[in-house]
């Protein structure tokens, strides 16, 4: 994945590393309790900015001088849109992904909280041939299915965020990477893909293999 000096770079973006991948439309909901991200969400609340959220390439969520949280290199920025209190003193918040960027560098400040400079990463390259909207098609019917029978058991606990846009090739094969039981480093695999069509072929390979389709 080449750099593009015409994509905007971001400097002094907080990262939150964790062990999830995190999709552009993708709903993220977090308790926060370490004073580090505590601050970092009301920071993010008062300016109004997005944080990064990477996989963790290595290290542990809560890091410690001498075991620092290693991030993946190419994350998704995500953007507070509900924020709580629990009657623990929890931070509960629900964000939502935005934009796909790579780090370019990172550094741990005083406070352990990683900062990162990124570059921001385009959006996906369009759906292209009569066998690639074939197999988006099943991909939307099935994704259709999987939300139609969590609303009617579980309407409270729905994991994506309104509106659905089953017509629509990134959102689709973000959704179904999200919620496909597959591995983690499959996942960000998936995220890291530029090409909506190359992402619609895996997750209707792997669909196709485990009879979903």
């Amino acid at each position: 994945m080449s750099s593009n000096p015409a994509n905007p770079v971001l400097a002094d973006l907080p990262l939150f590393p964790l062990h999830t991948v995190l999709f552009p439309g993708g709903l993220l909901p977090l308790k926060i309790f370490e004073a580090r991200y505590l601050d970092m969400a009301r920071e993010c609340l008062r300016e109004q900015t997005p944080f990064g959220v990477c996989l963790l390439k290595s290290g542990h969520e809560v890091a410690s001088p001498g075991d620092p949280s290693v991030p993946e290199s190419v994350g998704c920025l995500a953007e507070i849109s509900e924020c709580d209190v629990d009657t623990f003193g929890l931070l509960l918040v629900q964000a939502r992904g935005t934009a796909r960027f790579k780090l370019t560098d990172h550094r741990v400040e005083p406070s352990n909280l990683l900062v990162g400079s990124a570059e921001l990463l385009g959006e996906d390259r369009p759906l292209q041939g009569v066998e690639a909207l074939a197999k988006f098609g099943a991909c939307a019917e099935v994704l259709e299915r999987i939300v139609d029978t969590i609303k009617e058991r579980e309407p409270q606990n729905l994991p994506f965020v309104e509106p659905f846009l089953y017509d629509d090739p990134s959102w689709v094969s973000n959704r179904l990477s999200e919620i496909l039981p597959i591995p983690m480093r499959a996942r960000q695999k998936l995220m890291e893909l530029m090409d909506a069509g190359a992402r619609i072929d895996v997750v209707h390979h792997y669909m196709q293999h485990h009879q979903l389709l």
